[in-house]
């Protein structure tokens, strides 16, 4: 591993330690405590960034047109570097590849803050510094997400991804409580010095992060792979093709991220709509679905042999809680099933996230999150245009009724077809090129 020494944080956990199904069982892991930690702070700082960038550039512009296409610029690179910057994380040492990519990262918002703070900021430099951002962001991503798979056994994986949603999820609540103090005390340049020092801070512990016994090699330390096929992009796209459980992920995650993820405008329009409530009834139902994508998370970490079917039937089942959800004939009605539908899609996700960065073998791992990364984008630039269309022509019931039966539908479907075409393991296995034991693992700390 780059950078071990004997001054490595030491695994606090033997690898015969019993099997658990505690959620928190990957914290047991001293390294994998301190890269939770790290990626708290470094959550926290990038969401008070994003919080003050986004008063900015309607300081600067008065224009809530100009925010979102800052938000699209910065995003923009996902869709067409993501496979380059996963072919280069497959290529690079893995801590070296993330040390690197903060201190640029940290680069970037300091470089904001002291414009910031001169007054030299303008539109087209903030588009420029978030243009960067994106791209740096290619490789930082799925760079991060590897690393931590290098921290745990592989059955700890979905605690790892569990307490990573976690963790997000804290420091997206810290970030944004604190962006408003860090401004209003300390000025605007402050926030973004703030997230520079978060990301100095998590490259400062990648050097002493440790794997725990048990845990997977890095790509360098795995069997040796000709370094033309290492930073080929297309052997990954290649293979996340040939791989009918990731293109049956990807189907289930698009198919569900388009018609039934997209409650922010669902939801909202339903609430101020057909059940005649207010913002505050909306803030109470967004309150409701982050409690329950926090529990879904909670019990997701508890997984330990996820599967593309599990993924299925529970996107499944939340699409029905969805349809329901669009008959509610009161707000009341509607609170008690948005928990439920905000619980299963964070399970889901969980599951999803595990077979994803656990299905391919080491070598080319970062090829397939970069063309995860691509396909995440084009549903996320795609999907509420196309789902606006739908609520234009059935309204918010209708959006939500039909939504919900066309990803029960079309998952019901598949699952048929496959049971028919003859049974097909969907676990992690070491059958037909699967990758499990100490040849697999994957977070998302």
């Amino acid at each position: 591993m780059p950078f071990a020494s004997s001054s490595a944080l030491p695994p606090s956990v033997p690898s015969t330690a019993p099997v658990s199904r505690s959620p928190w069982r990957s914290l047991r892991y001293r390294s994998m405590r301190w890269w939770s930690a790290a990626n708290f702070v470094s959550n926290a700082g990038t969401w008070m960034q994003l919080t003050v960038q986004n008063l900015l550039v309607l300081h600067i512009t008065g224009s809530a047109a100009a925010t979102g296409l800052s938000m699209s610029v910065q995003a923009a690179p996902a869709l067409f570097v993501s496979l380059l910057g996963g072919a280069a994380v497959d290529r690079w040492p893995r801590k070296l590849t993330v040390a690197v990519s903060q201190a640029l990262l940290g680069a970037v918002a300091f470089t904001t803050a002291l414009l910031v703070a001169l007054d030299r900021i303008d539109l087209p430099a903030l588009m420029v510094l978030a243009a960067v951002t994106g791209v740096i962001a290619t490789v930082d991503g799925p760079a991060c997400a590897l690393l931590g798979n290098d921290l745990v056994p592989v059955a700890d994986v979905p605690s790892a991804i569990g307490v990573g949603a976690l963790v997000h999820s804290a420091g997206r609540l810290a970030g944004t409580a604190l962006a408003g103090v860090t401004v209003g005390f300390l000025g605007t340049s402050a926030a973004y010095a703030a997230n520079g020092l978060s990301f100095l801070f998590v490259a400062s512990v990648v050097p002493f992060l440790r794997p725990a016994p048990g845990a997977a090699a890095e790509p360098a330390a795995a069997p040796a792979v000709p370094a033309r096929a290492e930073m080929s992009v297309r052997e990954g796209l290649s293979f996340f093709v040939r791989r009918p459980r990731l293109v049956a992920l990807a189907g289930i995650t698009g198919i569900s991220s388009v018609f039934g993820r997209n409650y922010g405008l669902t939801l909202a329009v339903l609430v101020t709509g057909p059940l005649a409530g207010g913002a505050g009834a909306f803030g109470t139902v967004s309150t409701v679905l982050a409690v329950g994508g926090i529990l879904g998370a909670v019990l997701g970490a508890r997984l330990r042999k996820p599967s593309v079917r599990t993924v299925g039937l529970l996107a499944a089942a939340g699409a029905l809680l969805q349809v329901v959800a669009g008959l509610s004939p009161s707000l009341a009605v509607l609170l008690v099933l948005v928990l439920p539908m905000a619980i299963v899609e964070s399970v889901s996700d969980t599951a999803g996230t595990a077979v994803l960065q656990t299905d391919p073998p080491p070598h080319l791992r970062g090829r397939v999150l970069g063309v995860w990364s691509s396909i995440g984008t084009v549903w996320g630039l795609g999907g509420p245009p196309l789902l606006g269309l739908l609520m234009e022509w059935a309204g918010a019931r209708g959006a939500l009724v039909a939504g919900g039966l066309l990803i029960a539908g079309s998952i019901g479907a598949g699952l048929l077809v496959r049971r028919r075409g003859g049974p097909v393991p969907l676990t992690l296995s070491a059958k037909d090129g699967d990758v499990t034991g100490r040849e697999a693992l994957g977070t998302a700390a």
